[in-house]
C-alpha cells in the first residue's frame, strides 16, 4: 500500500489519535520483534487501517500499554498488540518485498537491492506462514506487472490487479477471525479501495512519471500529448479522475455501512469519510513540479 489510507488527524479526539497511533506503533512493534529491525521502515499508515478495520469487528477491548522503542527512548508511546495487527503486519512486509524486487530489478537502484538481500528470509518465513495469500499477491502483481510493460491503455483492466489484491488482503485475516458473512463485505470494500489506491496514486505521479518516462496508465488512458505540460494534462483529465475516484469511495462507504463496526468507529470513520476524500482533492489539485515539464 502507498500511504493514501490515513486519518485527518486534526479532526481526531485526542483519545482517538492516541489509539490510531497506537495501531500504527503496534504494528512497528510486532514487525520489529518478529522479523528484525530493517523490515520496519517499510510502515505506513494504511497498515494501521486495515489492523484497525479488522478487530472493530471484534468486541475484544483494546488493551494499550506505554512502552518505548528505538525511535522514543525516552517518552513511552501508546502500544496496542492484537492478531489484526500482527497479519497488518505481515501485509506489509508481503507488499513491500515485490516492490523492493520491483525496484532492483527494474529500475536498478541500489538500495532496493541491498534491502531485498537483507529481506529474502524474512519474506520465505511469510511464504511458510501464509502461503496462499503470497501465491495470490504475487500471481496478481504479475499479471499487473505484465500489463504495465505492455504500457496497457485501459486503466479498468489495470487497475483491476490490484483490487484483487487488496481483496485477497481483505479475505487473508480468514473466515474464523471475522463475523459470519463479512468476509463477502470485506472482500468488495478490499476491491474498490484497491481501485481508489491504483488510481490515486497514478494521478499523484503524473509529474513524476512526465520527468522519469515511468509507466502512467492516465498518459495512455487519454493520450499524452508531446509538448503537453502536467498542469494541462490534470486539468484535461481532472474531470474523468474525480468520476472514478469518487465513485470508488462511494462504493467502499456502502461498504463500511454493512459492517458491524463494534469498536474505534470515530477513527475508522474519519479515515473513509474525511481521510480518503481529502487525499483525493490534495492528488487531483496537485500543482505541476516546473521541472517535471
Amino acid at each position: 500500500m502507498f500511504g493514501y489510507v490515513r486519518a485527518d488527524n486534526s479532526q481526531l479526539k485526542m483519545y482517538e489519535y492516541e489509539l490510531y497511533t497506537g495501531y500504527y506503533c503496534g504494528i512497528c512493534k510486532s514487525i520489529g520483534n518478529r522479523f528484525g529491525q530493517i523490515p520496519r521502515l517499510v510502515l505506513s499508515y494504511d497498515a494501521a487501517f486495515l489492523a484497525m478495520l479488522l478487530e472493530a469487528l471484534s468486541d475484544t477491548p483494546d488493551d494499550p500499554v506505554a512502552e518505548r522503542c528505538i525511535t522514543h527512548h525516552i517518552k513511552k508511546k501508546t502500544v496496542i498488540r492484537n492478531s489484526a495487527i500482527d497479519y497488518a503486519a505481515d501485509i506489509m512486509l508481503i507488499l513491500a518485498w515485490h516492490n523492493l524486487l520491483d525496484d532492483a530489478k527494474d529500475e536498478g537502484k541500489v538500495y532496493a537491492k541491498a534491502i531485498t538481500t537483507l529481506m529474502r528470509r524474512k519474506y520465505e518465513k511469510l511464504l511458510k506462514e501464509r502461503p496462499q495469500l503470497c501465491f495470490d499477491i504475487e500471481g496478481h502483481l504479475f499479471e499487473m506487472n505484465e500489463l504495465e510493460k505492455a504500457k496497457c491503455a485501459n486503466l479498468d483492466q489495470v487497475a483491476e490487479c490490484f483490487a484483487r489484491i487488496m481483496q485477497a488482503v481483505a479475505l487473508g485475516y480468514g473466515t474464523d477471525n471475522l463475523p459470519p458473512g463479512t468476509d463477502k463485505v470485506l472482500s468488495r470494500l478490499g476491491y474498490h479501495l484497491g481501485k481508489w489506491i491504483y488510481l490515486i496514486d497514478a494521478v499523484d505521479d503524473i509529474e513524476k512519471d512526465m520527468k522519469s518516462g515511468a509507466y502512467n496508465p492516465l498518459f495512455y488512458r487519454f493520450g499524452l500529448g508531446a509538448e503537453e505540460t502536467a498542469e494541462e494534462f490534470r486539468s484535461r483529465t481532472e474531470a474523468d479522475c474525480r468520476r472514478n475516484l469518487l465513485t470508488y469511495l462511494e462504493e467502499i462507504a456502502k461498504c463500511y455501512d454493512l459492517l458491524d463496526i463494534k469498536k474505534n468507529k470515530g477513527i475508522l470513520e474519519n479515515i473513509i469519510f474525511i481521510g480518503l476524500m481529502d487525499q483525493t482533492d490534495k492528488a487531483l489539485r496537485k500543482k505541476a513540479d516546473p521541472s517535471a515539464d
